[in-house]
């Protein structure tokens, strides 16, 4: 058996608001890592926890995109307005970009700039300075291609810690320069002042993404080094090979 985690799902039981079912499933998913010959983790937080299931093998293989199917989109400054984007679902736009709106409604407003939710759709009046596109696999990368400051708020929470930063990678992967909460591995994907920044407070949110809005060059900069990390460090075309081997030695190690 191999298993592969990147999320810390877990926390679905061990953190569940109801005592029976921390009691009777806490453990469910440690069992399930300690039965594992190869136990495959999106990021040091989950392959601590793995060790600590006792895990035959643990292995950090971070979570990746096709770099093929991510091209950066060539990008006329002046003939549009810049989109501050973000991809999720209702309910981390809820628990994560709601309360940022203000911020970032002044921050459009002030630089001429739009705000992009794809995935987020919610009831919410419609906004001169939002747009809301559903998510669709067919056009996420055209969406997020469209966007000029890829964005990735957290709060410092265990689930939160145990998130392998894909948005992140697909931003990137896209020529996005990124604003990231320095929560778990994002701390390890932005490079603060290389790639992209990160930011805690709102006042540090606030110039950061001021900072990008006003230097299209330094945008085209740290976009072209994410995309660059995310082509040797994050792509399918390093990490495949990589977890064939990983696989083959299972295998092998199983005939012994």
């Amino acid at each position: 058996v191999v298993s592969d985690y990147d999320d810390a799902v877990f926390h679905n039981y061990d953190l569940h608001r109801y005592g029976l079912v921390r009691r009777l499933l806490g453990d469910k998913i440690d069992r399930v890592m300690a039965s594992s010959a190869l136990v495959m983790a999106g990021n040091a937080y989950l392959a601590q926890r793995a060790r600590q299931a006792g895990a035959a093998s643990v292995e950090i293989v971070p979570t990746v995109v096709d770099a093929s199917a991510y091209n950066v989109f060539p990008r006329s400054e002046t003939e549009r307005r810049a989109r501050i984007g973000w991809v999720g679902t209702p309910s981390t736009w809820r628990r994560y970009m709601v309360p940022m709106l203000p911020m970032l409604t002044s921050l459009a407003r002030q630089h001429g700039a739009v705000i992009r939710n794809v995935g987020g759709a919610t009831s919410e009046a419609p906004h001169p300075y939002l747009e809301v596109l559903p998510w669709s696999e067919d056009r996420e990368v055209q969406f997020i291609q469209e966007m000029d400051i890829g964005l990735m708020p957290l709060d410092d929470s265990p689930w939160s810690r145990g998130k392998c930063g894909f948005k992140l990678i697909q931003y990137m992967a896209c020529g996005l320069p990124v604003v990231a909460s320095p929560v778990g591995v994002n701390g390890e994907i932005v490079e603060h002042g290389v790639n992209g920044f990160l930011a805690t407070t709102e006042e540090e949110w606030r110039e950061a993404i001021s900072r990008l809005l006003g230097d299209p060059s330094l945008r085209l900069h740290m976009g072209a080094t994410g995309r660059q990390k995310v082509e040797q460090q994050f792509s399918l075309q390093v990490w495949a090979p990589r977890v064939a081997r990983l696989l083959k030695s299972v295998v092998e190690g199983g005939r012994r």
